[in-house]
């Protein structure tokens, strides 16, 4: 039976961070774990934010003009955060990544972060 939903291709054991996170240890994480970004969570798991490459490339601006590299997460993450819900058919979030372009996007089941889906969960769902 061929995945239908959300919730049957994403990625249920994710890496996280908390605000107060040092950025270059999150950058670390993020390589090691071979992702482009994570949410962001407060103290009672609800998403505040996403940290993604292109928010971590600001710290090598900071270090170019201040010559320090250093901050929190929170300092760099995109406070806007598009999520799309565990239900939603994989079709729709086909066609929801082909217009906006996003790499990856945190799942969300009645508010709650459940998972996240890459476009690459979508083309292994196609195979």
């Amino acid at each position: 039976m061929r995945p239908r939903a959300v919730k049957d291709i994403m990625t249920k054991k994710l890496v996280t961070f908390r605000p107060e996170t040092n950025v270059l240890e999150a950058i670390n994480i993020l390589l090691k774990n071979k992702i482009s970004g994570a949410p962001v969570l407060d103290e009672n798991g609800n998403i505040i934010g996403v940290l993604s490459e292109i928010d971590c490339m600001e710290t090598l601006i900071q270090d170019s003009y201040y010559h320090e590299s250093r901050g929190s997460v929170s300092e760099y993450m995109s406070e806007k955060v598009t999520t799309v819900d565990a239900q939603m058919g994989i079709v729709d979030l086909a066609e929801f990544f082909v217009q906006k372009h996003f790499r990856r996007l945190p799942v969300v089941d009645h508010g709650k972060l459940v998972g996240q889906v890459s476009r690459r969960d979508v083309l292994k769902a196609i195979q």
